[in-house]
């Protein structure tokens, strides 16, 4: 059984927590909202605990479930509170008032900038920005489980998350190094401005990226 910290109290945070605690691992809610910390901890129960932005991390795998921007500071805030644990990023850096471009510079992505901010002894794993909060939640589409595409610089942090991942009911696809992040996240934005256009109404946030063989 692994020992998961959550920075973060809205929907991913929730179906990430959902999926661990699924898998028996025992889960920390840290969030700045205390009520919402609270709300989340009550809905999950046994094998759930919470606490504010300044408790101390219990996890071996710490999830950054909040935006991009919140992701930099929580790094930063943890610090080398961070130092030995596996820090999986989740974000899609998308400008959300247009959903047409990333608000990440050229050549970079959300989790490697994200690493740049992080303790060098943490090791910085991308996965989850692929599933939207809510099939996340239920594990799976149409009957089929999940996909969850995993990037990063240490195998033994991949392994560690994907091993998590797998217990939870998903299923864990080693795309390679942390740069291909880069294209998890390019990848996300077209999958997003589909659900917000008028093209496709019977995309409502629902959706999953799936590899079938």
């Amino acid at each position: 059984m692994e020992q998961i910290t959550i920075i973060g109290s809205g929907n991913m945070a929730r179906s990430i927590a959902v999926r661990m605690i699924s898998a028996r691992h025992s889960v920390q809610i840290l969030g700045r909202n205390g009520e919402k910390t609270r709300e989340l901890v009550e809905f999950l129960g046994a094998g759930a605990q919470g606490g504010g932005e300044g408790a101390v991390v219990e996890g071996g795998i710490v999830f950054l479930a909040v935006p991009f921007a919140e992701a930099k500071k929580s790094v930063i805030f943890y610090g080398d509170a961070l130092a030995g644990r596996v820090v999986v990023d989740i974000c899609n850096p998308v400008d959300l008032a247009t959903f047409d471009s990333l608000v990440t510079p050229v050549g970079t992505s959300a989790a490697e900038e994200i690493a740049l901010h992080t303790t060098a002894d943490a090791f910085v794993v991308k996965a989850f920005n692929t599933c939207f909060a809510k099939p996340l939640e239920l594990g799976s589409v149409a009957r089929v489980p999940l996909d969850v595409f995993i990037a990063g610089d240490s195998e033994q942090a991949k392994l560690k998350v994907s091993s998590v991942v797998a217990a939870s009911g998903l299923r864990p696809i080693d795309v390679g190094p942390l740069r291909r992040a880069r294209d998890l996240e390019a990848m996300m934005l077209l999958v997003m401005a589909l659900q917000v256009s008028p093209a496709h109404e019977n995309f409502n946030w629902d959706t999953s990226l799936n590899l079938l063989p």
